[in-house]
């Protein structure tokens, strides 16, 4: 009897889709959270069946009430859909890309939350809060609100000329917005703002994450360190990687504290076969960093670089211009009178410092000649062109020091070069020296006038980062990196005019150093720096006009530091600033800088009024509550205790204003941002 009534529950619930896994399976856990919802649907499907609707369903006065606790109760019994936790449990944390593990061949990064989704809100590098995790299965409209597009606002426009209000955001034909955008707010959230109008448009990306060692901005209370910032890092990097164009790169710089962890997390985002190198970067010095108390010093970094597609990933190689001089040559002493053989031609060595060649073209196939010092003069005579070269001694790579020095190529391809004699004295005495390439032109040209040199994965960047405390106008204590380090980042994987994107972006050097080397750059910041911040510095690099004392015009200050010489920085530019449009997180904001237990009741009865709070949460609030708000005050560290029990009222998935409800009276958003993000989104905007 028991299981005819499973076999016609299981058929029924089967029906919904919702509760059904990719094998057809019903998903217990998946019906359980839907009974603890009232969800209407389900309950129709339980009514419609006498059996089942006189086992859960109670009446009372003609009305059929549901017993939630009996339903959910019955589905936990171990005997009912016995293999369904399993299951269940496979599906959480135990697959990649769909697939469970026992049908998978590779290493797989398998750690407690990996199927879960860490908003991840910090407001500044000390405040650390405790997180949710909303479980992709039993938590999907939850996830699907917080990662709907938000509202943005207080938009400005900086320029040399200063700050101005945003009229327009410029796009190219195509449709691809070509502005420099820099978006304050959650990371998580801002890049799935990004994915509607830059999904499939970004060259290059470059994170530089919270290491997770203690002493970083990521210090989450839970009893799973590591599992937390994988789980922050997943949610991130698998957006991201939908905003990389196919061709585009990840560059994800970490030290040894979690390399291990993002490197498999890595190949199970981007997937292993898009694995390109590790680049390893020296930081800091081995001897002047020694610590007394520890047997290792700490000195490397590294940086993990995936392709989004490997077969149409290809970097930007140094190129050396092929010439004589980068060759091997063999040398012969030749004495004056004597005749050399070149093209089958002969070649007489005749008055000091001028040699006979016949038909000869020293630029012939465009390879570059170093003359150093003298005068080459082209002749006529009557047994045809000749070259003469007259050269100051100096000491030559082949260790000869000549006097005379002529290149040549001749008609059978080789290369020719030729010497006086080592010393001043011996050239007056007639000795001669006649050299010869060991590798025929064709080997020299190898098809090109360049060759492409390979990137080598380890660069010494230690006196770069002791150096760049100061570089922007901009000092954050720790974790700022060297405007060098990114230029040899951006100039290898990416051209002018691409995008490029860093969502932890602190002091901004990846937007500086981006837009110095003529790329459009996206940058993402929720920790507030102050005066240290990205804003700040970009400012500086973008420069201010000035009229200086004795000057008719106007000149531009601007950013001198960093890369600024190398690529010959004049200022100049502009770029956007614009942030989420906050509502409970302004709450957040307002109880972390209240400073006193009376502020913090006025402001719980503004929050009670004014905010969404949690769905168990009595918006009601009693003075009985307020007494014991009080006395928990007066405890030791009372008012950090408070600000955690408000904290905790705030519904978390209203941080920030959603797209869909920019109409919404309660959110005020003004009409000069209705009409920006109309801009900004294009055909997503719903208002």
């Amino acid at each position: 009897m028991t299981e005819r009534f499973n076999e016609k529950l299981i058929e029924i619930l089967k029906t919904d889709s919702r509760f059904v896994d990719d094998e057809g399976e019903l998903v217990k856990a998946a019906v359980i959270d839907r009974a603890w919802k009232i969800d209407r649907d389900l309950v129709k499907l339980l009514l419609a069946e006498p059996d089942i609707k006189a086992k859960f369903f109670d009446k009372i006065e003609k009305h059929w009430i549901f017993n939630i606790n009996t339903f959910i109760e019955y589905l936990s019994d171990k005997n009912f859909l016995a293999n369904s936790y399993t299951r269940f449990r496979n599906k959480i944390g135990l697959n990649i890309v769909g697939k469970f593990l026992r049908e998978r061949g590779e290493v797989s990064l398998v750690w407690p939350y990996k199927d879960c989704v860490l908003e991840g809100g910090q407001t500044k590098e000390e405040e650390k809060r405790k997180e949710i995790f909303f479980n992709e299965i039993l938590a999907q409209d939850e996830i699907d609100r917080l990662f709907d597009p938000k509202v943005l606002t207080k938009w400005k426009r900086y320029t040399p000329n200063g700050k101005q209000e945003v009229t327009e955001i410029k796009r190219d034909e195509k449709g691809t917005i070509q502005e420099n955008l820099i978006i304050k707010g959650n990371n998580l959230l801002a890049l799935y703002t990004l994915k509607t109008g830059f999904r499939g448009k970004v060259k290059l990306i470059y994170i530089d994450p919270p290491y997770n060692t203690g002493s970083d901005s990521f210090g989450y209370n839970d009893n799973f360190k590591h599992s937390s910032w994988l789980t922050f890092m997943k949610n991130r990097l698998e957006v991201a990687r939908e905003l990389l164009r196919e061709s585009g790169l990840i560059f994800v710089q970490c030290d040894d504290n979690e390399a291990g962890y993002i490197k498999v997390l890595m190949d199970e985002v981007f997937n292993i076969e898009n694995y390109i190198a590790t680049m390893f970067m020296q930081v800091r010095y081995g001897g002047k960093t020694l610590s007394e108390d520890s047997d290792f010093q700490k000195v490397i970094e590294q940086g993990f670089i995936y392709s989004k597609n490997v077969s149409l990933f290809k970097p930007n190689k140094d190129l050396v211009e092929y010439s004589l001089d980068k060759f091997e040559w063999k040398i012969t002493e030749l004495e004056k009178g004597d005749v050399v053989e070149v093209a089958n031609r002969k070649v007489e060595i005749f008055k000091s410092g001028q040699y006979k060649i016949e038909k000869i073209s020293p630029s012939e196939n465009g390879l570059k000649e170093t003359w150093a010092t003298g005068a080459l003069a082209r002749q006529k005579g009557s047994s045809g062109e000749f070259l003469a070269l007259n050269l100051a001694p100096r000491k030559e790579k082949d260790g000869l020091s000549c006097l005379y020095k002529v290149y040549g190529i001749g008609e059978d391809g080789l290369g020719y070069r030729y010497f006086t004699g080592p010393k001043k004295a011996d050239a007056k005495r007639g000795k001669f020296y006649s050299g010869i390439p060991l590798k025929t032109l064709e080997e020299m040209k190898s098809g090109n006038k360049n060759k492409e040199v390979p990137i080598v994965n380890f660069r010494d960047f230690s006196a770069d980062f002791g150096n760049c405390r100061h570089e922007g106008g901009v000092n954050i204590k720790g974790g700022k990196k060297p405007e060098l380090l990114l230029e040899f980042i951006i100039s290898k994987f990416s051209s002018v005019g691409d995008i490029v994107l860093d969502y932890h972006l602190g002091s901004g050097s990846t937007c500086a150093v981006a837009h110095k080397m003529g790329r459009q750059y996206l940058g993402i910041e929720q920790l507030d720096y102050g005066r240290n911040d990205s804003v700040a510095r970009l400012k500086k690099v973008l420069g201010k006009k000035v009229k200086k004392d004795g000057k008719l015009f106007e000149e531009i200050e601007y950013d001198t530091s960093g890369i600024s010489k190398s690529v010959n920085w004049q200022g100049g530019g502009d770029f956007i600033y614009c942030e989420l449009m906050k509502y409970n997180e302004a709450f957040m904001d307002k109880i972390q800088a209240t400073k006193t237990s009376d502020k913090l009741i006025e402001l719980w009865k503004e929050i009670a009024e004014n905010s969404f709070l949690n769905w168990y949460v009595n918006p009601e609030i009693p003075q009985d509550a307020i007494n014991d708000f009080i006395e928990i005050g007066k405890t030791e560290n009372g008012l950090e205790k408070q600000k955690k029990l408000l904290a905790k009222l705030l519904n978390k998935n209203q941080l920030y204003v959603n797209l869909t409800e920019i109409e919404d009276k309660d959110f005020a958003v003004s009409n000069e941002d209705k009409e920006l993000n109309r801009s900004f989104y294009g055909e997503a905007y719903s208002g």
